[in-house]
């Protein structure tokens, strides 16, 4: 299995987990994307996450469902 990465660009930061996963299409609601992190599906940095509202600012990594998001500031 490969892993597709992307650029995500924020235009605020920090954002919490769940929302990104919502919004970057990755779960189809904010209840499902909730539901990943709590099933431990999702990795920041590398490590698996359960924080639903952790925050995530520019030069994170979000990682699930064999896509990594590269999270940077709108400049």
């Amino acid at each position: 299995m490969s892993t597709t990465t992307r650029n995500v660009t924020l235009s605020k930061q920090p954002v919490e987990l769940y929302k990104i996963l919502k919004f970057e299409g990755l779960c189809s609601s904010g209840g499902a994307a909730k539901a990943a992190v709590d099933g431990g599906l999702v990795k920041v940095n590398g490590v698996v996450e359960t924080q639903k509202r952790k925050q995530i600012n520019a030069g994170d990594t979000v990682t699930f469902a064999n896509e990594t998001l590269l999270l940077k500031l709108l400049e």
